[in-house]
């Protein structure tokens, strides 16, 4: 694994954040949109984009089509049933302050999906041969 694969991967993820956020505040402060739903409505915008830049920035040379789309949402779902649940520990069961949740998902969804995308979604095809 090389690092300049991981510093892209990271790059895409606070490009995503900030596109996130950003639409989240629009549609709630502009358009007057639940909060919820701005956020879900981000989360999709920003699941396609950080697929097209992971796809054609940060794995150029790995599989495409609707093969690797579906592959990445299904990262991306797990990770954000995974953050849910650590949060959900975090801050009902175990009684920490919700920071403190949060920090241990930023830890551990970021490499959850890295690992995920980095060896399945985005897995380098091998090339293939003719046995003719």
């Amino acid at each position: 694994m090389k690092f300049k694969v991981v510093m892209k991967y990271g790059m895409v993820g606070v490009v995503g954040t900030v596109i996130h956020f950003l639409l989240l505040i629009l549609l709630v402060e502009r358009f007057n949109m639940n909060p919820v739903l701005s956020s879900a409505c981000g989360f999709l915008v920003v699941l396609l984009v950080s697929y097209l830049l992971n796809k054609y920035w940060t794995f150029p040379s790995s599989q495409s089509g609707w093969r690797s789309i579906t592959k990445y949402t299904v990262v991306s779902v797990s990770g954000l049933l995974l953050n849910t649940g650590i949060m959900y520990v975090a801050v009902e069961k175990l009684h920490w302050r919700y920071t403190v949740g949060q920090a241990l998902v930023t830890l551990i969804i970021p490499a959850f999906n890295f690992a995920l995308n980095y060896y399945w979604t985005f897995r380098k095809t091998p090339a293939r041969t003719y046995n003719g």
